[in-house]
């Protein structure tokens, strides 16, 4: 497949490592030639330095028989002219836009992406897509990731274990005589520097980081297993007032319960926006930093701070004071992955990573066919993919046992109509199940070959 790249930042590298790594043709193109000459040198792609939006850059970089354009600059305009351009001068078959100003974005405007309008096939909202993450953490706040598949029927926990965990130095096989009726499978294993698909014979330590697949029903009794307890959440501090942080107080105030929030924003005219467009949050206006507006906040008495300013720092600090201050839980959005290291050691809770929900996102759409779901791990390190398996797949119709995935991939669960199910090594796999599988990054490309799985235009 070839595809255009538009954008060298982090979103826009991070993608071309994903297509490249699978033998893609990967094109890149970004007006900083540094950029460019980056993702060239390390990644096994080419580079073109211009300006993404003007035909001629698009021709050099090959726009005429590309099969893609994915257009993430830092521009909202400039994408929308990509994808137009593309579609009206070399009738690119498939296009994505990242698109951030939410009043592009809002419903009375939807019809605006169209064929014979903007034509843009799929448009990724960062804001939106961390928002949604951020709502996750908040409904499993003891684990520091959760991404939801199978219509809602299993996700995928991040669990820190402690000392206190009741299952350390338990091989991994030992779990199903120990927990029989949990339907719950670790997939993923964090130690030290490492993530890797981990085997029966694997015992858990206190500081790994294991990524559990379960059914959604047995969410609570999991983190049970694992030494967590599960709270609500019903008091909620929010530090930022953008977009992010309105999107999830409106979205908190759509659900019923005891559910509270409090916005505390530094920008008058942003906290005077967010105020306008809310029912029962309350905004304060001030620095998140000040420690007595985080007291006027009571962010004592609260359940979680939720810290999503456009500020890593600020909002890594702000996490801390609120730790110090009482408050048992912090989420903290943070950019930077340099910093996520951090994160343990200064007692934060959970983060979220923009860019890898981005990725996740753009990367759901990359993969049609069959694919119905796609989530980055880490740095890109691995994937937890969602699919479903077609009669002429490899797969299709063998036991689970006999199936030759590669050694870093695990089945995480097999959904037969509307039920999910714990896999056994005597587990048959047949045509129209769905099937959640983990694969590091290098053995993505031959899980795609398992599940046959071709790009699909629509």
């Amino acid at each position: 497949m070839k595809v255009i790249i538009c954008g060298a930042g982090q979103v826009g590298w991070q993608i071309a490592r994903h297509l490249a790594g699978e033998k893609n043709d990967v094109t890149v193109v970004d007006t900083n030639a540094e950029l460019v000459r980056r993702a060239t040198e390390t990644l096994d792609v080419q580079g073109v330095v211009g300006f993404a939006s003007h035909p001629d850059v698009l021709a050099s970089a090959g726009a005429r028989d590309a099969d893609m354009i994915i257009a993430a600059t830092h521009s909202d305009e400039v994408n929308m002219v990509c994808c137009q351009i593309a579609q009206a001068a070399f009738n690119v078959t498939r296009k994505i836009a990242r698109i951030r100003d939410q009043s592009y974005l809002e419903t009375g405007y939807s019809d605006l992406y169209t064929l014979d309008r903007l034509a843009i096939d799929v448009i990724i909202s960062p804001e939106r897509e961390v928002a949604e993450a951020a709502l996750q953490r908040l409904a499993a706040p003891a684990t520091f990731d959760t991404e939801v598949f199978m219509g809602g029927r299993a996700q995928l926990l991040g669990i820190q274990l402690t000392e206190d965990c009741p299952v350390l130095n338990t091989p991994l096989r030992q779990l199903n005589d120990l927990f029989p009726t949990l339907r719950a499978i670790v997939v993923g294993l964090r130690r030290g520097d490492r993530l890797f698909a981990p085997d029966p014979d694997d015992q858990l330590l206190a500081e790994d980081q294991i990524y559990v697949f379960t059914h959604s029903e047995d969410v609570n009794r999991c983190l049970e297993v694992f030494g967590k307890k599960n709270q609500k959440q019903e008091r909620i501090v929010i530090i930022g007032g953008g977009n992010v942080g309105l999107t999830v107080a409106q979205a908190l105030e759509a659900r019923s319960g005891r559910m509270r929030a409090k916005i505390i924003e530094k920008s008058r005219s942003i906290a005077e926006r967010a105020a306008d467009s809310l029912q029962r949050t309350i905004v304060l206006n001030g620095d998140g930093m000040d420690m007595d507006l985080l007291a006027e906040a009571a962010v004592d008495r609260a359940d979680a701070v939720l810290a999503v300013t456009d500020d890593d720092k600020t909002n890594i600090l702000v996490s801390v004071r609120a730790k110090q201050a009482g408050c048992p839980l912090a989420i903290a959005l943070v950019n930077d992955p340099t910093l996520a290291p951090l994160m343990a050691p200064l007692d934060i809770d959970a983060y979220i990573n923009p860019r890898a929900t981005t990725v996740s996102s753009i990367l759901r759409h990359i993969r049609h066919g069959r694919v119905r779901g796609v989530y980055s791990i880490g740095d890109a390190e691995a994937e937890l993919i969602e699919a479903q398996v077609l009669s002429t797949s490899p797969i299709s119709g063998k036991l689970i046992r006999d199936i030759d995935f590669p050694e870093g991939v695990l089945v995480g669960a097999v959904m037969r109509g509307d039920k999910v199910m714990k896999p056994t090594a005597e587990m048959r796999v047949e045509a129209s199940d769905v099937i959640a599988l983990f694969a590091m990054a290098k053995d993505v490309p031959e899980v795609e070959r398992l599940l046959q799985v071709s790009i699909d235009f629509f």
